[in-house]
């Protein structure tokens, strides 16, 4: 997975001011969707592997340096959004995976105030560290009575996001809305509307009910995996479920926040739902091994 990271960075194709994305000639891949899977295998294989000494500096030590090169590297694309997701899915499975308490106080007592500082840092225009669309986000999102026309263009969408889920009403206007382009989709004011906003048009066709009904769903999905997780017969397959459960939910939240205006703007799609062939491929691969440990489970029963 590394290695196709690598092929990003050298020959991938830029996009919106991001390179992404592998043209395979019919289709394009997206090696970040999957490294979130590859990194939860990872992570939950060594840590199984190594549970005698993972409280030891060289288990440590290892699961952050390989854990650590794959998220650089997403971070460098860049992909913020994607890069925040990963590392909080790996502090759960470092958190839930029977590390020492002292460990994670003496690294939580380090890291936060450092963390603070080089967030202000990172925070700033003139260091540089994040891309310019990146700063003109997170600057449009702080100041929102910004006359600048950087601040308006990136408004315009999530604007646009919670004015289509508003006209939708209790049940929607149902699908295609006829054609009507005073519909946010159908009059083709919301860009990206089949991937990372599509919760606005889910909003908008089916109205609250049809919303809360996307959300209850991934919901009972995150609470299922940690279900199965907590009944997986080895600690290899609960800290998989764990951590899957937790990719699933943030991603979830990080997505419908954003079309609610309730976070900047980023570009992470809405599990099982948006359009997008890397995406849709790593949540089923990830939820059909959380399948796997239920049967597991159920056959040690037997």
């Amino acid at each position: 997975m590394i290695f196709f990271l690598l092929l990003v960075m050298l020959f991938g194709e830029t996009n919106l001011g991001a390179k992404r994305w592998i043209d395979l000639g019919f289709t394009q891949f997206q090696p970040s969707e999957l490294a979130k899977i590859f990194l939860i295998i990872f992570m939950a294989t060594y840590i199984y592997k190594h549970q005698e000494t993972l409280n030891t500096f060289k288990t440590l030590a290892t699961v952050v340096v390989f854990s650590i090169i794959p998220i650089g590297f997403i971070y460098k694309q860049p992909d913020l959004s994607t890069t925040i997701v990963i590392f909080i899915t790996f502090c759960a499975i470092m958190f839930l995976s029977g590390v020492h308490y002292k460990i994670i106080t003496g690294v939580l007592v380090t890291t936060i105030p450092i963390a603070l500082v080089v967030g202000y840092i990172v925070l700033q225009p003139s260091s540089g560290i994040l891309a310019d669309y990146q700063y003109q986000r997170i600057e449009s999102f702080l100041n929102k009575d910004s006359d600048s026309q950087s601040s308006k263009d990136d408004k315009w969408q999530q604007e646009n996001s919670i004015l289509a889920i508003g006209s939708g009403g209790l049940t929607g206007k149902g699908f295609n809305d006829n054609g009507n382009v005073l519909s946010v989709k159908e009059g083709n004011f919301l860009p990206e509307s089949h991937t990372d906003f599509i919760f606005a048009i889910v909003g908008e066709e089916l109205g609250f009910v049809g919303a809360a009904a996307v959300i209850l769903l991934l919901f009972a999905i995150v609470v299922e995996c940690f279900i199965t997780g907590s009944r997986a017969p080895t600690l290899h397959g609960r800290l998989f479920c764990f951590g899957f459960g937790v990719l699933l939910g943030v991603q979830s939240f990080v997505n419908i926040a954003v079309t609610t205006m309730i976070l900047p703007n980023t570009g992470l799609p809405l599990p099982f739902v948006s359009y997008g062939l890397t995406s849709l491929v790593s949540m089923y691969c990830g939820i059909g091994i959380v399948l796997n440990i239920g049967l597991q489970r159920n056959k040690a029963l037997v």
